[in-house]
């Protein structure tokens, strides 16, 4: 019997409570501040969101350095070490802090286990601003450990001193499968105090592992530095998706990809507005996968208030400091790019 073309949509998907936050926080201070406003490193790891910025004044650069003396600066999501608040204090930076809340109580982490003396092995991607901003809290104390392949390199001063600490955005699995060696190394490892990885990423992944035995094919809207996003289309190829592939817009889809797929799965990553979503299964439906069924894993609710200075700014000018985003509001840039 010859089944229909169908679609299978997770939920949750998309931006999660702490790109919400970072991304209306930016918006807020262009209407308050006026452009142009600058935003160190993407404000959160998605090309439509920043340039969609970009096109109502917002400045996108990578060092502290190239933002003018006296100007407004935005910390983007991924949070900042210690020494970048530093440079802005001497450039009489106006500074926005949008790190997630979720990161900076990793940080906060680092500094204490740091201040007790622990070695502390964070466990992530080489590179990702995430853990540059972490390790920066505690260069002398932190050791990188880069997946499970990476904790035979892995040395400490003392073996009872040891804790881990991880990124936000990893999968779920790796992440347990690194510390499973890493406790095999170091007996005495001890966890951080609560999860580090987010539950949004948890969440997504939740999904992912609910739909992926059912899908012929994952399609996983979101950028390619976005960690959460990559790690999406890994666990739905672990958990028995025949292909997967990762695209930040529907016409980047090829068309040979739905050659004899009868399930294809949908998500996207914690900083993808749904609008980019609803493209996707547009291009879906034209193809005849009109037949979409939403599998939900998780109930989120969570909302996290602005940046203090700029809630402070905000009521000062007699404006709404309330979040009230919903991916509706980045739709003038159109579903095309």
């Amino acid at each position: 019997m010859s089944e229909s073309k169908r679609v299978l949509l997770a939920a949750p998907r998309g931006y999660c409570a702490g790109v919400d936050r970072a991304v209306v926080a930016v918006e807020k201070a262009l209407e308050l501040y006026g452009p142009p406003v600058y935003v160190r490193k993407e404000i959160v790891h998605n090309k439509h969101v920043v340039t969609t910025l970009e096109k109502r004044g917002a400045i996108f650069v990578d060092e502290t350095q190239e933002v003018p003396e006296g100007a407004t600066v935005v910390f983007s999501a991924h949070g900042v070490a210690p020494v970048v608040h530093e440079e802005a204090k001497q450039l009489s930076l106006k500074t926005i802090d949008a790190t997630c809340p979720l990161v900076t109580k990793v940080h906060r982490e680092a500094v204490r286990f740091a201040k007790d003396d622990y070695d502390i092995l964070l466990i992530g991607h080489e590179g990702h601003e995430e853990v540059i901003g972490t390790s920066g809290e505690a260069p002398e104390h932190i050791t990188l450990v880069d997946g499970p392949d990476d904790v035979a390199n892995v040395e400490v001063r003392d073996p009872d001193k040891v804790v881990w600490l991880s990124q936000t955005t990893l999968s779920v699995d790796e992440t347990m499968e690194t510390v499973r060696r890493l406790r095999e190394k170091f007996p005495a490892l001890q966890d951080p105090p609560s999860d580090d990885i987010c539950y949004a990423t948890q969440n997504r992944q939740l999904a992912v592992k609910q739909m992926a035995a059912d899908c012929d094919l994952m399609i996983v809207v979101g950028s390619r530095n976005s960690s959460n996003s990559v790690r999406l289309v890994e666990v739905a190829l672990e958990h028995g998706t025949k292909d997967g592939h990762l695209v930040d817009y529907a016409d980047e889809i090829d068309p040979t990809w739905l050659d004899g797929v009868r399930t294809v799965g949908v998500t996207s990553g914690a900083s993808v507005p749904e609008i980019l979503v609803r493209g996707v299964l547009d291009y879906l439906a034209s193809q005849g996968f009109d037949d979409v069924t939403a599998i939900t894993a998780a109930e989120e609710s969570l909302l996290f208030a602005l940046p203090m200075e700029l809630r402070k700014d905000l009521k000062a000018a007699g404006m709404s400091d309330k979040m009230k985003h919903d991916a509706s509001s980045l739709e003038d840039a159109g579903q095309l790019h």
